[in-house]
Parts: C-alpha cells; structure tokens; sequence
C-alpha cells in the first residue's frame, strides 16, 4: 500500500471459535480511494488476542509515519490504549493488583508499533452495519478458516 496522504483509517476485529480455541484477525486499511485487506490465524488462541493482532498487523503495513484513525469494536484494545497502558509500563507490565498483563507480548509489540504514528482510537458497536467494521470481521472468519485449514493440513 502506497500512502502518499497523511490520513489512514484502519477497521480491526478478532475472532475465535472457543475462547481459547481456533482464532483469526482481520483489518481493513483505507487510504483516500485506495483499500488493502489484511487477515491470518491462529490455531489455539483467544480473541483478545486475536484483537491486538489485527490492529498490530495492520500497523506494520504501514510503510511510513502516519496519521492513523484506528476503528475497533474492542473494548480490550481501546481502554488498553487510552486507560491502562501508561499504567502497566509505569508499573513493570503489571496490573493494578500486581499480576503480569496478560497478553504483555502483544501489548508491548503494539507499544512501539504505535509510537511509529499518530493514533486515534475509535470503539465501534460491532456488528452494528459499520461497514469498515463488517469487513473486518468478515476478514477475521477468514482468517479462523485459513487456521482451521492448517491445522487440517497438519493432521493428515
């Protein structure tokens, strides 16, 4: 994706059939008329985590600094963002009550993704007719199946 305007807007969603169970992430990245769909999976995961994942690859897409308007329906990721994790960093990756952060691998990864841009974080009803929203869940089943099918190619 070539970015040659300051603004790209971003729809992100995770999926997993069980939780943990078989899961997959989606994003869609839309720079003026210019569109790039992003998806992949995991065979035992959760949706949290399939959650940071989408957002996560969808920034690595990014060939340059941008602006960035990120859309998700999770609220995981948009509180993580914008509420906790100042807090977990100023704290050692720990919460409140002093546990680790579950999914700190992912969060810290998204931490320095983030600082590459200019980010705003926008929650979004999920499964609520945001198109941009609807397409990135339809990437995320895609990418559910795409797991399924490697963990059926692997057990043959």
């Amino acid at each position: 994706m070539t970015i040659n305007s300051s603004q790209v807007e971003i729809w992100t969603d995770g999926a997993c059939k069980g939780n943990p169970g078989v899961g997959g992430w989606g994003a869609l990245l839309r720079q003026g008329r210019h569109e790039k769909t992003l998806y992949g999976g995991e065979p035992d995961t959760t949706n949290n985590r399939m959650e940071l994942m989408a957002v996560i690859q969808a920034l690595k897409a990014l060939k340059r600094r941008c602006d960035v308007v990120v859309h998700t329906d999770s609220q995981y990721v948009q509180k993580g963002m914008n509420e906790w994790l100042a807090n977990w960093k100023r704290r050692g990756w720990r919460t409140a009550d002093k546990k680790p952060v579950k999914n700190a691998d992912l969060w810290q990864e998204l931490d320095s993704l983030v600082q590459q841009h200019v980010l705003t974080w926008k929650w979004v009803r999920g499964h609520a007719g945001d198109p941009g929203n609807e397409k990135a869940d339809q990437l995320a089943n895609l990418g559910v199946e795409l797991a399924r099918a490697d963990l059926m190619n692997k057990s043959m």
